[in-house]
């Protein structure tokens, strides 16, 4: 059965809401590429790209907002609640903070760092624009639409191996990508957000996580990502890696294609997911769904 307020929907709503995935899917990933170029034309200063950085992501949250009332016509939108928002962003924030940084100690540990000296601080004010816009951008569309729409049509389990293999082939075409390295990126970033938005169901917490990850990356460690953003002039420090071995560093396509990476994230992704089955939160395929989806 229907809810009761689908039924006062016009048939025009109707034929929308019917089309919602693609309809979604192309309009976050039409925003994704628009606040990106913006963000880029905005690079040049390094502390106007901050307000401007952070204005695209509230963009997105608003963007988003607007197409699950209108294209998915629902009352409310639970994942951007505003009860709990600042909290598990925090709460993401620590989580991918202390597992960058975890893993950049055990590289250098085993010989990974070749040096670090200091960056720049308008570059490291600049990244937290920018990175807060991929972070949010992505979020919405991977797991808002993507990772939740799996969920509710065939389960949590479906849905995680799914959506993160979607999300880490999609960075294939990066510059330095290789397929090694998506796929490396699919099952940290993707399963670890994915387990984070089941346990919490609000996109509040794998945006934390999915911003601290990136921030330490560019941030802090001014390391150049697989599409070689990030370096010298990002990052509070400038982190140079290794030539290798690939499975310590991660090679040309950087720190997330390394085997240290992929295991600590598989572990905190392991936990998260159990955590998440106890508190029962992991969606169970509904027996009827309505009409349209």
């Amino acid at each position: 059965m229907q809810p009761s307020h689908l039924t006062d929907l016009t048939p025009a709503r109707r034929r929308l809401r019917r089309f919602r995935v693609p309809v979604l899917i192309v309009a976050l990933l039409a925003v994704l590429v628009a606040t990106r170029a913006i963000n880029v034309l905005a690079d040049g200063s390094a502390f106007l790209a901050l307000p401007v950085g952070l204005a695209t992501a509230a963009a997105a949250l608003g963007v988003y907002h607007w197409l699950s009332r209108r294209v998915e016509a629902r009352e409310t939108v639970p994942e951007l609640a505003r009860t709990g928002r600042w909290r598990g962003m925090a709460r993401g924030a620590v989580l991918g903070l202390a597992l960058f940084t975890t893993m950049m100690l055990l590289i250098a540990v085993f010989g990974g760092w070749e040096q670090v000296g200091w960056g720049s601080i308008g570059g490291f004010a600049a990244s937290i624009g920018a990175v807060a816009s991929i972070a949010v951008n992505e979020e919405l569309l991977f797991r808002g639409v993507v990772f939740r729409v799996l969920d509710e049509r065939f389960g949590s389990a479906t849905a995680v191996v799914a959506s993160s293999l979607i999300f880490g082939l999609t960075h294939l075409t990066n510059d330095r990508a290789t397929l090694w390295g998506t796929l490396a990126l699919g099952i940290e970033g993707g399963t670890l957000t994915a387990a984070c938005y089941l346990l919490s169901r609000s996109l509040w917490l794998p945006i934390g996580l999915h911003f601290a990850w990136d921030f330490a990356h560019i941030g802090i460690f001014g390391l150049p990502t697989s599409s070689s953003i990030g370096g010298t002039d990002t990052g509070l420090l400038h982190t140079t890696l290794a030539s290798g071995p690939t499975a310590l560093t991660g090679g040309t396509f950087g720190p997330e294609a390394s085997l240290i990476a992929l295991a600590l994230c598989v572990l905190a992704a392991a936990v998260v997911l159990r955590r998440a089955a106890r508190a029962g939160h992991p969606h169970r395929r509904p027996a009827v769904r309505d009409q349209g989806q």
